[in-house]
């Protein structure tokens, strides 16, 4: 079973706070409304842009998309 987008990008909590994707991860283990079971890049992509959240760009949610792909 492929793990969840969430489950992935939790690896990268505790980087550098200079690092997109560290303070992604942060933001997204702050927000408790975040889709955590998901796997479908639909559903992510369309709740990142509708909370706009600097911290959760959607840049930075195409960079970290394109690693979980390549992972799963």
């Amino acid at each position: 079973m492929r793990q969840s987008f969430y489950l992935y990008i939790l690896s990268y909590r505790g980087g550098d706070h200079n690092d997109s994707k560290a303070r992604f991860a942060e933001a997204a283990f702050q927000d408790h409304s975040f889709p955590k079971t998901s796997t479908s890049f639909e559903e992510l992509s369309r709740y990142i842009e509708m909370i706009a959240d600097d911290n959760m760009s959607t840049q930075t949610f195409d960079e970290l998309w394109d690693s979980y792909q390549e992972k799963y």
